[in-house]
């Protein structure tokens, strides 16, 4: 079966993600292919992106405003 990502933003930083949990053999305790572990971070990074802006327009703000703006 192929692996398909619906969504890659920042490649760079993803390849990045999976050498250093390779690096730290952070793989072994979910027995989880270290390619997968660093996609499932960046989709919960870019996750919490999206639920700060929910915040943020939720409470009438800017939410593309930086902090203290």
């Amino acid at each position: 079966m192929a692996t398909e990502y619906v969504h890659v933003v920042d490649e760079p930083f993803r390849r990045e993600l999976t050498a250093l949990i390779n690096r730290h053999s952070k793989e072994n305790g979910s027995n989880t292919p270290d390619v997968q572990l660093a996609y499932y971070l960046v989709r919960c990074l870019e996750l919490f992106d999206e639920t700060v802006r929910f915040r943020e327009a939720w409470y009438g703000r800017n939410p593309d405003q930086g902090p203290g703006a």
